[in-house]
């Protein structure tokens, strides 16, 4: 096992624009596109935090609530918000910008899981997030619950044994 010592979350922030060959026949971000660049910030952000090479192990949770537009300029927000041992969870926040019109939205959001790696490709241990502003601090307690939902989805943990999750709905033992 490697020494990862504990660390402060941060933001990664990358900025794109759409052009025409970004878009759908609507004339807006084609969702494919809009995960590839959510998956290229959420492994910058993992990379930064575990020091070393990452790879997607799972997207979830993404929320479409506005569209982006031919000529926004998308700012793409990622913070690592709890690793685990070898994984860590990724919270995305997407504003599409229509800069003429000076208006932003917050346009989508997700959690990526991204694993650390060696360069054999071996899992290696993670440091630990260390939460410090209200929200981060909200993400880090919340992020167990999502896990294991992802678990459960994924067939790797039984139902009964996602205690945290069961928290949530107060189901007793």
């Amino acid at each position: 096992m490697r020494d990862a010592k504990p660390a402060q979350a941060s933001f990664t922030t990358m900025t794109e624009m759409v052009f025409p060959n970004d878009i759908n026949g609507l004339n807006g971000l084609m969702g494919g596109r809009l995960l590839y660049w959510m998956d290229i910030v959420a492994a910058i952000a993992a990379q930064k935090h575990a020091n070393s090479y990452v790879v997607t192990a799972s997207v979830d949770n993404v929320s479409f609530s506005q569209p982006i537009k031919i000529g926004n300029v998308v700012t793409l927000k990622a913070k690592v918000t709890r690793a685990f041992n070898t994984s860590m969870e990724v919270h995305i926040e997407v504003q599409a910008e229509d800069v003429p019109q000076q208006r932003i939205v917050e346009s989508h959001r997700a959690f990526f899981t991204m694993v650390a790696i060696d360069m054999e490709g071996n899992k290696i241990e993670v440091p630990e997030v260390i939460p410090e502003a209200h929200e981060e601090i909200t993400l880090f307690e919340s992020a167990l619950r999502r896990r294991q939902l992802r678990l459960v989805l994924a067939g790797r943990m039984k139902p009964e044994e996602a205690h945290e999750l069961k928290s949530i709905f107060d189901i007793k033992n």
